[in-house]
């Protein structure tokens, strides 16, 4: 199974645990690493790569960071430059971080990174749009179409 580690800014990830683990349980191979204020990025790195080698069984290791370009980002890059086995989506979100771990099974490290980072699992929706959408197709099944 693939590992996943979870990485943001301040509480980013902790909030994330406890958020993913209401909806979907504690997940196996699945870490959580904050940056702090008061860490270095060398210290987050080092915590990054404790988290990646704890989840990594041999199958690969996803780094979901909350920004492109920030340093929880930037370091698991680090670490992806040194290890083919490692991918990294930047812009993680609840749903995002929720489908990773409950899919990983069904795909392997580059398909979920492909998923992921070009939205298929994506929950951004436009509301007032879908209820328009929705209002038209019930109008469409009224009027016989």
């Amino acid at each position: 199974m693939l590992g996943i580690v979870v990485s943001g800014h301040i509480n980013f990830a902790s909030g994330m645990r406890s958020a993913v683990e209401a909806i979907a349980g504690q997940q196996a191979q699945l870490e959580f690493v904050d940056f702090l204020e008061s860490m270095s990025t060398d210290e987050l790195e080092a915590q990054l790569l404790a988290a990646k080698q704890r989840v990594d069984t041999g199958d690969g290791v996803l780094f979901l960071v909350d920004l492109y370009g920030g340093s929880p980002c930037n370091r698991a890059v680090n670490i992806l430059l040194q290890d083919p086995n490692v991918e990294v989506v930047a812009g993680a979100n609840l749903s995002m971080i929720v489908n990773a771990a409950l899919e990983r099974e069904e795909f392997t490290l580059r398909e979920l990174t492909d998923c992921l980072a070009n939205g298929e699992f994506s929950q951004i929706k436009d509301l007032r749009q879908d209820l328009a959408a929705l209002s038209q197709d019930e109008q469409d099944e009224t009027d016989g179409l």
